[in-house]
């Protein structure tokens, strides 16, 4: 197979390596247009394929693990070019997130019917968006465009996450640690909920809270340090 990037014995591929294949695919293209005509078909059929039958987002997927040497990580091992089977697949191994990360499988429901009718590969997330590398996908289309394309959709759209099994390095302290730091900051910049309004407004007037000159942060997570500082604060205050 062209383009291969594991062979057999080799190992699983990590997430960024089957990324760098999937981004070489960017602008490819069913010809003629609506025809579902494209090589991603060809070899999952073992055949030249065409008609409305033939739609191709989780094929794409599964050439890509065949491309990288890892079949084993779509649907394990078999075939499938229907989403929901490979989304309930994944749930029943145990191989599902909450959140997207870099080379995650992301199944998208458009409609709101909670089926999954469209999946892509996770390029990033920001916890608002979602940034993908699609097959069968267009600007006429989400889930039936006849292209690769890098796409970005809000989360409301996201039905599941499948996580493959990839081969990833341990991650490092300072890795952990950067990513956590991350995480803690994006916290920080959430809204508070509705529900706490009056109690915060009493924290606020009776300076409980001090916050830290870049607002008062309410959803990020309290040190106990923080909480002594509060509760002494609220003490001094009654």
């Amino acid at each position: 197979m062209e383009n291969r990037l594991n062979g057999p014995g080799e190992g699983r591929p990590e997430a960024e390596e089957l990324l760098r294949l999937a981004r070489r695919e960017i602008g490819v293209k069913e010809s003629p247009p609506g025809s579902n005509r494209v090589k991603y078909n060809t070899a999952y059929y073992g055949r030249e394929t065409g008609g409305s039958g033939y739609s191709w987002c989780a094929v794409f997927l599964w050439w890509l693990f065949q491309q990288a040497g890892a079949p084993e990580l779509y649907y394990g091992g078999r075939k499938t070019a229907y989403v929901p089977a490979l989304l309930a697949y994944a749930r029943r191994q145990g191989e599902t997130a909450e959140t997207p990360r870099p080379g995650d499988l992301v199944c998208f429901d458009f409609n709101g019917n909670r089926v999954a009718d469209h999946i892509g590969l996770c390029e990033s997330f920001d916890g608002e968006y979602v940034t993908t590398i699609d097959g069968n996908t267009g600007s006429s289309s989400e889930n039936n465009g006849g292209e690769v394309m890098r796409r970005r959709r809000h989360k409301r759209y996201i039905l599941g996450v499948i996580r493959p099994a990839y081969g990833e390095d341990e991650m490092t302290e300072q890795q952990f640690d950067a990513m956590m730091a991350s995480y803690l900051a994006r916290r920080g910049e959430l809204e508070p909920s509705p529900w706490s309004e009056k109690a915060r407004e009493w924290a606020e007037q009776n300076k409980v809270l001090s916050g830290d000159g870049q607002g008062m942060g309410y959803q990020r997570l309290c040190t106990r340090e923080e909480l002594v500082q509060m509760l002494y604060n609220a003490r001094e205050k009654s």
